[in-house]
C-alpha cells in the first residue's frame, strides 16, 4: 500500500507577514519606513511654521496696533470676511480675512486689532497665536499616530529578526533574510 505524498501545511492566513515577506524586499521596506518618517517629520515643521506664522503676525498687530469695531461680513469654518474703517476714514475689508475668527456669525459687530503700518493684518481684539496651538498640536499628534501604526504595520510585514538596520543583500538571495530552519 502506496502512501500519499506530504502535503504542505496551509499558510496561517493570520499572519500577514508570512504571506508578504516574499513580496517585499527589505530595501523597499525600508525606503517605506524613511518616507513615513519624512512625511511625518514634514507635517510637524508645517505646524511649526503655522504657530511662528500666528506669533509673528501677532508682533507685527501688537508693536504698532491700531483698534476699530468691525461688522462680520460672511463666515466659513476657517475664514471670516469682515470690514472696518480706520480712523483716517478709509474702509478696509482685508483679502485674508479676520485672524482666529472661531465661533463668530455673519452680521455680529466686534472689535479687532491690525497693524497700523497693514491694516490689511487683523485679528480678533483679545485673541492670540495661542489659540494656533491646539489645532497645530492635534495636527501633529495625529501625524505620528498614523506615522506609528504604519510602521508598526511595516514592522509585522518585515517579520522576525529583520529590523531597520538590516539592508543590502543577504545568504537567501535577497531578501536579507536567512532560513530558520
Amino acid at each position: 500500500m502506496m502512501l500519499p505524498p506530504p502535503r504542505a501545511a496551509a499558510p496561517d492566513l493570520r499572519d500577514h507577514s508570512r504571506l508578504l515577506s516574499p513580496l517585499v524586499s527589505n530595501r523597499t521596506l525600508t525606503r517605506l519606513r524613511r518616507t513615513i518618517v519624512v512625511l511625518a517629520l514634514a507635517v510637524t515643521a508645517m505646524a511649526v511654521l503655522m504657530v511662528a506664522g500666528a506669533v509673528r503676525n501677532d508682533v507685527t498687530i501688537g508693536r504698532d496696533e491700531g483698534r476699530a469695531t468691525a461688522d462680520v461680513l460672511s463666515v466659513t469654518p476657517v475664514f471670516a470676511a469682515i470690514s472696518f474703517i480706520t480712523p483716517d476714514g478709509v474702509t478696509h475689508s482685508p483679502k485674508l480675512g479676520v485672524l482666529y475668527p472661531t465661533g463668530l456669525s455673519a452680521g455680529q459687530r466686534i472689535d479687532v486689532e491690525y497693524s497700523l503700518a497693514d491694516p490689511d493684518l487683523v485679528r480678533v481684539a483679545g485673541r492670540n497665536a495661542g489659540l494656533a496651538l491646539l489645532p497645530a498640536g492635534s495636527l501633529v499628534v495625529l501625524a505620528w499616530g498614523v506615522a506609528g501604526g504604519l510602521l508598526l504595520v511595516l514592522r509585522r510585514v518585515a517579520g522576525p529578526g529583520s529590523g531597520a538596520r538590516h539592508s543590502g543583500t543577504g545568504p537567501s538571495g535577497g531578501s536579507g533574510r536567512t532560513d530558520p530552519r
